[in-house]
């Protein structure tokens, strides 16, 4: 137990330094490559933001925890909406600007009920599992094609100026690119044991514990990134990490963790709780960024409101436990 504690404490810390180091080495060669900074924010970085996830959720997947896998996933998306973007708002109120979140927004609403669909029949086969990367393909072709279609939008200007800050040489950023990368699998296999140890010490499932400690812990570079961002006036950013996140979480994590292993049973709970909250979470979110009648934002009173969600939803999961 001692030791797989320490395991998940090591494993979060580096998983999250490695998880920085690799989306700055990405991005940065990827403009050494000439990409336009649109892309590189929204695809590579967005990509990268989710590389905790990706990684973890495909160790678990590859140990024989698809449950692990599936609840770090949606808990992250839940994360992600309610504890970061709480916090965020409420150490930086959030203005929306950027008409590309607002057309993502939509997409990411229909990519939780698609999710929702595939879920609803309490299991997640391979077909299904090549549907959800069907979809990411989809997606990012999508992006793509907004990114280049709306020059000069607000989040492409807030992406220069992120990305001129943070340039790199290329050997450096080839270097940090692949290190990063082997530090999240090593982080990401650290994090996995300790978590499995723990859920069977504790005779607690590995769908909560990746409801709770592993989808925080993967999600902690969202939370730095977004609340660096909102802080420097960067708020399109802040918001475009989340949605980008979250569109990722589902469509790639769950993708290919079902495919390494696909899930036979998934328990009730996993459709009529969390799947439902983080649904009612994503439609608020886009209600709160479209503003309908006025500048779209999320203000300290709305991001009160989502911490107190979060709070709420994880006291629902410790009770079901302790009961």
């Amino acid at each position: 137990m001692l030791l797989a504690s320490v395991a998940i404490i090591v494993g979060f810390a580096l998983l999250v330094w490695s998880a920085d180091r690799f989306v700055e080495g990405a991005a940065a060669t990827a403009g050494h490559a000439g990409l336009p900074s649109i892309l590189i924010g929204m695809v590579i970085v967005g990509f990268g933001t989710s590389a905790p996830e990706m990684v973890v959720s495909a160790m678990a997947a590859s140990d024989g925890s698809p449950d692990l896998a599936l609840g770090n996933a949606l808990g992250s998306n839940i994360v992600n909406i309610s504890l970061i973007l709480g916090v965020t708002a409420i150490i930086a109120p959030i203005a929306v600007q950027s008409q590309i979140i607002k057309r993502e927004l939509p997409l990411l609403v229909a990519v939780v009920l698609f999710s929702g669909f595939l879920l609803y029949d309490g299991n997640l086969t391979f077909f299904d599992a090549i549907l959800l990367l069907s979809g990411l393909l989809a997606f990012l072709v999508w992006s793509i094609y907004s990114g280049m279609k709306n020059p000069g939008d607000a989040l492409e200007t807030e992406f220069d100026s992120e990305l001129k800050s943070h340039s790199m040489a290329f050997g450096k950023a080839i270097f940090w690119l692949a290190a990063g990368l082997i530090l999240l699998i090593i982080s990401s296999r650290l994090l996995v044991w300790g978590a499995v140890e723990i859920a069977s010490a504790l005779g607690v499932s590995d769908l909560i514990i990746g409801l709770t400690i592993v989808a925080l812990g993967t999600s902690l570079p969202e939370l730095a990134a977004s609340i660096i961002a909102a802080k420097k006036g960067e708020h399109d950013i802040a918001i475009g990490n989340v949605v980008g996140s979250n569109v990722f979480n589902i469509l790639a994590v769950v993708g290919i963790a079902g495919m390494i292993e696909p899930i036979s049973t998934i328990s009730p709970a996993v459709f009529n709780r969390d799947w439902s909250v983080m649904l009612v979470l994503t439609v608020m979110l886009m209600i709160m960024a479209y503003g309908f009648g006025r500048q779209g934002r999320i203000n300290r009173v709305e991001g009160t409101v989502l911490l107190s969600a979060y709070v709420a939803y994880n006291g629902y999961l410790v009770m079901d436990v302790l009961a």
